[in-house]
């Protein structure tokens, strides 16, 4: 066995996650530990300098970043289709793909770990509440996507089968339950993260990160 994945259970590392285990193919899953710092120890960062979480080590090669890890993992297992093999479409996928990296992600990042940015309390509950409004925004498009692809005749956000966007989508919505946001708000978008959500790999790996898909307490 070449392929490792360092993951956190409930972060970004969701997504290749449940490629790989999508893919049937040997790998080793390795937890990380982020609330007990396991990220900043001298043994993980001689793997990833930056301390973050997902890592994927192929042999000697060792990739970071969602978009690089993801984009790796579809050439690497063709044959599950986790991208689309038409240019167009498969720049489109990761024209999406792209999108949810470098916008919804890091708007959560504003509402859960808002001390990142400022040591100011009340500038900290400032920055969550305004992004909270934001991602609740951003979800609202995801649920547009859900729908264009519903009307384009496809099961899955990316093309015909299930792919990075799907467990993205997934991750996303489960972040907004922690933010407060009732998925219910969304029932399209909710109907299909439940849907990918029972997929016998993904349901594997909410499994073994012993996840809960809906966290929303009404206030």
């Amino acid at each position: 066995m070449t392929l490792k994945l360092y993951y956190a259970p409930g972060a970004c590392s969701f997504v290749p996650h449940t490629l790989l285990e999508a893919a049937g193919e040997p790998y080793e899953p390795v937890m990380v530990k982020l609330h007990k710092g396991e990220q900043n120890s001298p043994e993980y960062k001689s793997i990833n300098p930056r301390g973050q979480v997902p890592v994927l080590v192929d042999g000697g090669q060792v990739i970071t970043q969602i978009v690089a890890i993801v984009s790796y993992i579809a050439e690497r297992f063709p044959q599950a289709g986790f991208l689309p093999a038409e240019p167009v479409a498969r720049a489109r996928a990761i024209e999406t793909l792209a999108w949810m990296n470098n916008t919804i992600h890091p708007t959560f990042t504003h509402i859960f770990m808002p001390q990142k940015f400022t040591d100011n309390a009340a500038a900290q509950a400032e920055i969550k509440g305004y992004n909270t409004q934001i991602f609740r925004s951003l979800l609202g498009e995801l649920q547009a996507l859900v729908h264009a692809a519903s009307a384009a005749g496809r099961a899955f956000l990316g093309g015909e089968r299930f792919g990075p966007l799907d467990a993205y989508a997934l991750t996303f919505l489960r972040w907004g339950t922690i933010a407060g946001i009732n998925p219910e708000d969304h029932p399209d978008l909710w109907a299909f993260v439940q849907r990918i959500a029972a997929l016998p790999p993904v349901a594997r790996v909410i499994e073994r990160e012993r996840l809960q898909l809906n966290l929303y307490k009404p206030g």
